[in-house]
């Protein structure tokens, strides 16, 4: 997952940075709030971590803005120093998911973290899927058409999961190079990811024949669309 975590106390930032590390997954920081919303113009994450009171906007209003320009559902905790009912009720109502006082306590973050993601991102723990007339076997790391297994490399396994994960979702490629290739993929080469959607697009035949189109957008990155009407099942 790719979390964005924004405090102007920097020993709190760096112990939210540290908590969200700790669970696998990756953490962007910001200090100021004028720098995270000029990030999530051309940046995605999957969940954003909020202090309430900043120097140059408030949690709130941030998450406000979230709400008003970016379709999808991010979850977002809020973090703060107020304990008053109103206050929470403000938080709450303004669009956050879940809220929490300072000081951070570790254990407790992670708590409200795994929680958000269970309940938000509940298909992330499952191992077979089904999309329309697609299969994917999580374990197995196998994709089916109708019925018949296609072949794909590791990375284009884990790039075609990624996307049907997040169908109709918005993804830039900075976040589908961090996912897939890791932390150092900012020194990916530019044509390998799109090589990567080229052969899943060829392979998973990913056109409105099949009921997905798996679209470019210019400047931010690709969105994995479904006519199709899709349903997961579970296997424990």
């Amino acid at each position: 997952m790719r979390f964005a975590a924004l405090d102007d106390n920097h020993s709190e930032l760096e112990l939210i940075e540290k908590t969200i590390v700790s669970l696998g997954h990756d953490c962007h920081t910001f200090s100021d709030g004028k720098s995270l919303l000029r990030t999530l113009q051309h940046e995605t994450f999957d969940f954003l971590i909020l202090d309430w009171e900043l120097p140059d906007t408030s949690g709130p209003e941030i998450v406000q803005w979230v709400r008003a320009n970016l379709k999808e559902a991010i979850p977002v905790l809020m973090i703060t120093n107020r304990s008053d009912e109103r206050d929470v009720v403000h938080g709450l109502t303004s669009g956050a998911d879940d809220f929490m006082s300072k000081p951070v306590r570790v254990r407790e973050l992670h708590a409200r973290i795994n929680a958000l993601l269970r309940r938000l991102y509940p298909q992330q723990t499952q191992q077979e899927f089904v999309w329309g007339n697609y299969t994917c076997h999580v374990a197995q790391q196998r994709f089916e058409y109708n019925g018949v297994a296609i072949p794909l490399k590791h990375k284009e396994f884990e790039l075609a999961l990624f996307l049907f994960q997040n169908q109709g979702r918005l993804l830039s490629r900075q976040h589908i190079q961090e996912q897939i290739w890791g932390m150092q993929s900012v020194d990916l080469q530019t044509r390998t990811l799109d090589t990567h959607i080229s052969a899943i697009r060829s392979k998973l035949k990913l056109h409105p024949n099949n009921g997905y189109k798996l679209t470019a957008v210019y400047g931010m990155g690709y969105r994995l669309e479904s006519d199709a009407l899709p349903f997961a099942e579970e296997h424990s």
